[in-house]
């Protein structure tokens, strides 16, 4: 477990997670539902939801510090009370107490810091809804009509370009990066082609991505939008969004709409992202070309390929046995849309990239 030594008498990560998954931590939770993430742990306990950030450092995030990871939560409730405001309650302190012990928001000593959440019903999430098979049009207009104006009230904004393609490219760059380590030789070699075409269309024509810009498409959005993150309550959530980096957040509302798309054909709902995708064009009067959406889909599958790549780079990965499946299906699911890409393309008179792997 993460930042096992405890410094300077402080308490370990190791104690922080058994006083939070303890009904005695909170005021009413008679259970406590124990969740790890790879760079949190959630405590679902009663009618709230506690998730504490993992001590962790990478390249491109920087939780080790407890003033980093009070700035990073409180970041989280901002951010994600522009799709969820009665959701995200607040930043509450795990203290320390001379006679009790851990406490949240006692008076000692702060410890360390919390998300605090309102519980949504397990049954409406996304992910769940499609399992059951309890996915309604209008439930699906109705999130629409959410998404329509959120992102009719966000600010366009103005990026360069040609950066804004350099951006994508080096994402890309970084999935070869990951492929080059020697665990992956024999995926490599057999999927890098794909990461290879990607970059190769983005060379011959950066103007899939430079024309959106160009057009002023670009916003700050939820940056993280997955049928798990998705409540379809009355109105419609949208939590999680992805707090670490804005330029991250910085998307093109097809392309994260062509991720939640992906992801729902995967669950098996396979009418849902289109009439999502319509409705949203419908509302925000914006109809990208549909080789612009097969580029978002390509990109977007080929970026969890990765991710899932990743956990496996982990000293101690979680699950270690589904990474490698998830990432040949991501694989997969970009070499579906590179070949619809190249089709839909060649119609529109385009110059699609080479062949994939």
């Amino acid at each position: 477990m993460e930042n096992e030594q405890s410094e300077n008498g402080e308490p370990t990560l190791r104690e922080k997670v058994a006083y939070l998954s303890s009904p005695e931590a909170y005021p009413s939770a008679k259970t406590v539902t124990v969740k790890e993430t790879r760079m949190a742990w959630v405590f679902l306990a009663g009618d709230h939801v506690y998730k504490m950030k993992k001590p962790v450092l990478y390249p491109y995030l920087d939780y080790s510090t407890l003033e980093a990871r009070q700035r990073v939560c409180e970041e989280e409730v901002r951010l994600n009370r522009r799709l969820a405001p009665d959701v995200y309650l607040g930043v509450a302190r795990l203290t320390r107490e001379s006679k009790r012990g851990l406490v949240i928001d006692g008076q000692g000593d702060v410890v360390d810091w919390l998300v605090e959440m309102r519980r949504l019903p397990h049954a409406l999430f996304l992910d769940n809804a499609i399992h059951k098979g309890a996915v309604s049009v209008t439930a699906i207009k109705t999130f629409a009509e959410r998404l329509v104006q959120f992102y009719s009230d966000a600010a366009s904004i103005a990026l360069n370009p040609a950066e804004r393609v350099a951006a994508l490219d080096a994402q890309l760059e970084q999935g070869l990066e990951v492929l080059g380590q020697e665990r992956f030789a024999s995926l490599a070699a057999a999927r890098a082609g794909i990461l290879d075409s990607l970059k190769d269309i983005l060379r011959c024509c950066p103007e899939l991505v430079s024309e959106r810009v160009e057009a002023g498409r670009i916003v700050e959005g939820h940056g993280d939008l997955r049928p798990e993150h998705v409540c379809l309550t009355d109105p419609p959530v949208i939590i999680d969004c992805l707090e670490f980096s804005r330029q991250l957040r910085l998307v093109d509302p097809f392309d994260e709409l062509s991720f939640l798309t992906m992801e729902c054909d995967a669950l098996g709902a396979r009418w849902l992202g289109p009439l999502l995708i319509d409705r949203v064009a419908s509302g925000l009067n914006d109809h990208p070309p549909e080789h612009v959406l097969a580029f978002y889909r390509a990109y977007r599958a080929a970026l969890r390929a990765r991710q899932a790549l990743e956990h496996l780079l982990e000293s101690d990965p979680r699950t270690p046995e589904k990474w490698w499946p998830k990432a040949e299906a991501y694989f997969d699911e970009a070499e579906r849309a590179l070949v619809s890409l190249r089709r839909r393309a060649t119609r529109a008179g385009s110059r699609p990239g080479g062949g994939g792997g």
